[in-house]
């Protein structure tokens, strides 16, 4: 398989840093940690000769990428075939400890991220910056394409009082990065002690989305199938502060939205009057398997964007709200806390980064 774009683990002895040694490495992956002939990065850590892999670490969902929600947590476990501890991110810990980072002379990072602030695999790279910059451990970073493309961006940075795990310093919503330059920007701005290589890309332009570098999408979690979702899920990732469902428990998740309360016709009728960039709700209804509505038949629609060049997800995701709660005021309601270990505000408040009266008077 090739394409326009090289990633760093296509080519490993090119861009690793020169040390004249093996370093004892920890790697943060996932399921999605692939080359682009779709070999698992763990592998080819494995291989490599400047490398010694004594621990492997996982962010949300698990290293195999398994669990379904948000706040549902996995735990450690040995490596089978390796015997080497894969230390959870999201469980007990949500930052590395000391004990964890012990012995390690650099902290290999490959995660598959795809261009929203509430997708939390770059807040787990972030908190595992700020460890090991106590820890004097150098972090490298595997950089990879931003799925959504590199020139679009999109919704306000939050408000420093509603930081939380879906956004730990502000940042647009489509913040248009790549994880390689998150990681520069947490290290000039939040941890400038924190020794961080970032291994380049070959032949990416900002400008390119997923389908356009060649490289083979991997779900990076079980409710990001495809290049479609990530592309919605800016904005609809914002019904999860809602009781819509937002397709989860269905085949097109963050795509599929409604509730059993919704005339879909109306819904879709009223939305598609908004004339929104990009996008087109057709009436649907479906049935989640799981979450909210589980078992329960939804009616609402789905979004189909017909010319993603145009397509705004913030702003479609903030009128799908607004929509509904003018046409159902009595039966629409906001997800009460917790929400990603935030306690006290609103769901909708951590997500969209501010007080939900700005967003929604």
């Amino acid at each position: 398989m090739s394409g326009p774009v090289q990633l760093p683990v296509d080519r490993l002895a090119d861009v690793w840093p020169e040390s004249g040694k093996r370093l004892r490495c920890g790697a943060l992956l996932h399921a999605a940690s692939v080359t682009s002939d779709l070999h698992p990065t763990m592998e080819v850590l494995e291989q490599f000769g400047g490398i010694d892999l004594v621990a492997l670490f996982g962010p949300q969902h698990g290293f195999t990428a398994t669990t379904q929600d948000n706040m549902v947590e996995w735990r450690g476990f040995t490596h089978p075939r390796l015997g080497i501890p894969v230390h959870s991110l999201y469980g007990e810990h949500r930052e590395p400890t000391p004990a964890m980072l012990e012995g390690l002379e650099a902290l290999v990072v490959d995660l598959v991220d795809v261009g929203a602030r509430y997708y939390t695999f770059v807040w787990t790279l972030f908190l595992c910056m700020k460890a090991c910059e106590t820890a004097g451990v150098p972090v490298i970073v595997c950089d990879r394409p931003n799925p959504i493309n590199g020139v679009t961006v999109e919704g306000e940075p939050q408000d420093p009082a509603y930081l939380s795990f879906v956004g730990l310093r502000p940042l647009p919503v489509r913040h248009g990065r790549t994880i390689g330059e998150l990681a520069r920007m947490f290290r000039d701005e939040d941890f400038p002690g924190c020794r961080l290589e970032v291994l380049p890309m070959r032949g990416w332009d900002r400008e390119m989305w997923q389908d356009d570098t060649g490289l083979p999408w991997v779900l990076p979690s079980p409710n990001m199938p495809t290049l479609d979702t990530a592309t919605v899920y800016p904005g609809m990732c914002l019904l999860e502060g809602t009781n819509l469902s937002e397709g989860r428990g269905t085949t097109r998740p963050f795509e599929l939205f409604g509730a059993p309360w919704i005339d879909r016709e109306a819904l879709a009728s009223r939305l598609n009057a908004l004339g929104l960039p990009g996008a087109w709700f057709r009436k649907a209804s479906f049935e989640p398997t799981f979450q909210k509505c589980a078992g329960a038949v939804c009616h609402g629609a789905q979004l189909h964007v017909t010319n993603r060049g145009e397509f705004l997800p913030v702003r479609t995701g903030i009128e799908i709200i607004r929509v509904v709660r003018d046409l159902w005021p009595e039966e629409f309601a906001w997800k009460q806390p917790p929400y990603e270990y935030e306690y006290e505000k609103l769901p909708i408040e951590i997500l969209a980064g501010g007080p939900v009266e700005k967003l929604f008077p």
